[in-house]
């Protein structure tokens, strides 16, 4: 790839700011960030499950219910995501019977619902 000068970069610049205009820049911006700090963690965790393959297995120390520390984790948070899904339902319903999913209903609907 050929070494690109001061003037080519310039060139690039401004047809970037031609094509996206000022106002998207900043986003745009942000995305490319999101995106690279999300492809720098997948590639770190990459390396990390690549290197605990390569060492041998440890006994799991089991827990006084027989499981391991992180199944018992994941079944802490399991637990957590329920809950607060059943919170959201609860709120989606709307349990006064003025909404349904966040949207109140009209009069006729909501004594529709009542009959």
């Amino acid at each position: 790839m050929p070494n690109l000068g001061a003037g080519e970069w310039l060139i690039i610049l401004l047809v970037i700011v031609v094509l996206f205009g000022s106002a998207k820049l900043p986003t745009l911006a942000r995305s490319l960030g999101k995106s690279m700090r999300i492809l720098k963690a997948e590639t770190k965790g990459l390396r990390t499950d690549d290197d605990e393959e390569a060492q041998p297995q440890q006994s799991g120390q089991p827990g006084k219910s027989g499981e391991t520390p992180q199944a018992k984790e994941l079944q802490d948070r399991a637990a957590r995501l329920r809950a607060e899904a059943a919170q959201l339902d609860q709120e989606a319903q709307g349990g006064d019977g003025t909404t349904i999913n966040g949207v109140p209903l009209s009069d006729a609907e909501r004594a529709r619902r009542n009959n």
